[in-house]
């Protein structure tokens, strides 16, 4: 098979893995992929799984391609609150949360990290649609936080809430109160509760539902 054979089959998915070549292709030789790889037509982003070169430098893949080489996930913690302007900091790693096992890649399309967390709690996201009409999924705001709360013991303080630095506006007049305090019955779980409470203590949003 040529290149040009497999660009016209495969590009429109833009990444892909070995097995589902090997699926329809039953004798596809590897040596394709590590050839195409040196000309620059395909870029590795982990084991078993490339993606067409020229997908690197256009705007959202690098999210579209997160949710590819570690399913089931969905982007959420810092990348997710930095998506929704939560928090002023500019994320470098794309950070996502996955049943599977924790795990890191880097590659073409930058750093990932992935969070492990109960299948139970695998909710609270929702389809981000690209200009090309290819989805990702990525956290609810209020998902995102829970999160946040839940893979991160160390915020546990006022203090370190503050240290958080959430947007005040966004607390005050964007957050959606209600569906946070319905997570946070849903992940029935007293810590996160008492993180939650904390959280909107320290951005002055303190409800007496918690």
């Amino acid at each position: 098979m040529t290149f040009i054979q497999f660009h016209q089959e495969w590009h429109r998915l833009t990444c892909f893995s070995v097995a589902q070549v090997r699926a329809i292709y039953p004798d596809f030789h590897r040596g394709n992929l590590l050839q195409w790889q040196r000309a620059g037509y395909i870029v590795p982003l982990r084991q078993g799984w490339y993606a067409f070169a020229d997908y690197v430098q256009q705007p959202d893949y690098a999210r579209y391609v997160a949710g590819k080489i570690c399913a089931p996930s969905y982007i959420s913690l810092h990348t997710a609150l930095s998506f929704y302007g939560i928090i002023p900091e500019a994320v470098v790693e794309l950070t996502s949360v996955t049943t599977q096992k924790t795990c890191r890649y880097e590659n073409a399309f930058g750093q990932f990290s992935y969070q492990t967390i109960r299948p139970r709690l695998f909710w609270g996201f929702e389809p981000k649609t690209m200009r090309d009409g290819k989805q990702y999924m990525m956290a609810t705001p209020e998902k995102s936080i829970i999160d946040l709360l839940y893979l991160y013991p160390q915020y546990s303080t006022l203090n370190e809430m503050r240290e958080l630095r959430f947007d005040d506006d966004w607390m005050h007049d964007e957050l959606n109160k209600e569906c946070l305090l319905e997570y946070t019955e849903r992940i029935n779980s007293p810590v996160v509760r008492k993180r939650v409470k904390l959280l909107l203590k320290a951005y002055e949003a303190e409800t007496t539902r918690l």
